[in-house]
Parts: C-alpha cells; sequence; structure tokens
C-alpha cells in the first residue's frame, strides 16, 4: 500500500527539503515551538515557488495555547484563509472548539466557505476533544477533508488503538491521518495497527548559526528559549528515514 507523506515545516527550506525526499505535502507552520501558528504570507509564496513539486498547506492559527477563539481571531482566521488561497494555496490546515470540547461549528463553517473549495484538514485541536467520534462526525458533516490527530494521546503510537478505531468509524467520509512523535523505528508500527494511508511527522534537526560575532547574554525569547546561536531545520534525510520505514 502507498502512502501519502505529510511534512510539518516551519520554512522554505523545508519545503524544498520535502519535496527533495519525496513527501507528497507539507504543513506549513510558523513557531512550531508554540505548537504552530499562521506562517506569514511572504513565506507562503516563497515556498510555492520553491517547491513547486510539493502541496502546500498552511496552517491557520493565530496563537498559540488553546483552540478557542473570540470575534477578532476569528475575523483574522477567515480573512488569512482568503489570502492564503489567493496565494495559491492547495489546502489550509484549521482547528477551533467550544469551551466544552466539541467542534466549533459555525467558525469552522466560515473557514471552509473562505477556503472556496480548498480541501481543509482539521489539526490537533481534535484531539483536545471530548468526544473523538461525535466530532469526527460533525466534521465529516462539514466537508473536512482529512483529520491529524494523535489519538488523543502524547504520540501516535500510544493513540494507535484510538486512531485505528477512527478509521474504522470513518469509512470513506474523512481520511485519518495520525502524527505526533512518528519516527523511523515506529512509523511501520503505526501504519501496520491503524491502517492508514496518510502519516503526518516532523524530521527536524538542529544546526549552527552562520552568525560569526555573538553576543552570548541577551536573549531574544525571554527566559523559556531555544539556544540563540543554533538553527532547527527540516531534514531530508530524516524525511527519506521514515519513508523507509514505512516502507519496511
Amino acid at each position: 500500500m502507498s502512502l501519502t507523506y505529510e511534512i510539518c515545516i516551519e520554512d522554505v527550506q523545508g519545503a524544498v527539503a520535502a519535496a527533495k525526499a519525496g513527501a507528497h505535502r507539507v504543513e506549513l507552520c510558523a513557531a512550531l515551538f508554540e505548537g504552530g501558528i499562521t506562517p506569514t504570507l511572504g513565506t507562503l509564496r516563497a515556498a510555492l515557488a520553491a517547491a513547486p513539486g510539493v502541496r502546500v498547506h498552511p496552517i491557520i492559527r493565530p496563537r498559540g495555547g488553546d483552540f478557542i477563539f473570540d470575534a477578532h481571531e476569528a475575523d483574522a482566521m477567515e480573512h488569512d484563509v482568503r489570502l492564503a488561497r489567493e496565494a495559491g494555496a492547495h489546502g489550509v490546515v484549521i482547528g477551533a472548539l467550544t469551551p466544552e470540547g466539541t467542534v466549533d461549528v459555525p467558525l469552522t463553517e466560515r473557514l471552509i466557505a473562505a477556503a472556496g473549495g480548498l480541501p481543509v484538514t482539521f489539526h490537533r485541536a481534535f484531539d483536545m476533544t471530548a468526544d473523538p467520534f461525535a466530532a469526527l462526525d460533525t466534521l465529516a458533516g462539514l466537508g473536512v477533508a482529512r483529520v491529524l490527530t494523535s489519538g488523543q494521546e502524547v504520540s501516535a503510537l500510544e493513540g494507535a488503538p484510538l486512531i485505528a478505531e477512527l478509521v474504522r468509524h470513518a469509512g470513506d467520509r474523512i481520511v485519518i491521518m495520525p502524527g505526533g512523535g512518528i519516527t523511523d523505528r515506529n512509523v511501520a508500527r503505526i501504519v501496520a495497527a491503524t491502517g492508514v494511508k496518510e502519516i503526518h511527522f516532523a524530521a527536524l534537526a538542529a544546526e549552527p548559526s552562520p552568525a560569526v560575532h555573538r553576543n552570548p547574554r541577551p536573549f531574544m525569547g525571554g527566559e523559556l528559549r531555544r539556544p540563540e546561536y543554533e538553527r532547527v531545520v527540516t531534514s531530508g534525510a530524516g524525511i527519506t528515514s521514515v519513508i523507509r520505514g514505512a516502507a519496511g
């Protein structure tokens, strides 16, 4: 069985690496340290231009934290979806919940309408729903193309039993795509245990900054921070390793 590989990235280099490694699609984010938020329009356009061989789906999420959005955030998300569509994105990634842990249907409907027919993925906000089967039925009824989930666990491997149940429950109405902690060592087990046809993973590696002059005293991100003179990049070798792992 052939799999569809989606790579979670946060820059243009990641899109290029994913395309070269044979991935089919990327989820383009900013600030993966926050779990991913809306990338800039310039980054989206540059990724589309630099990696024409891969489908680019930007996440539309105005901030980190929970997935309960106020009216101003909802307006911004709707506007960002339209801008992404107009820029040539191949799809969008969204997620919005009510305080009770159900899908925010009115906002989801607004964002789907703004996407204008582009395929819509509902991201791991799904893992915070109170009843995943009811949420899945809601999303399928709204016309969402796929759901990204770790099976409501820390990783897709731990959540594999629920993911398998969701695959059976979904049938051919909506795609279930596992994501969260997928590596070359566990990807084959996850696919075999769940019967999924798409997988989502990141292949990040640290590399040193090219900065020659370095001031070790100030930090740009406050107390909780990455090393100032280190970059996190998408590794083409890492992507290839997971793809090979999935093939057995």
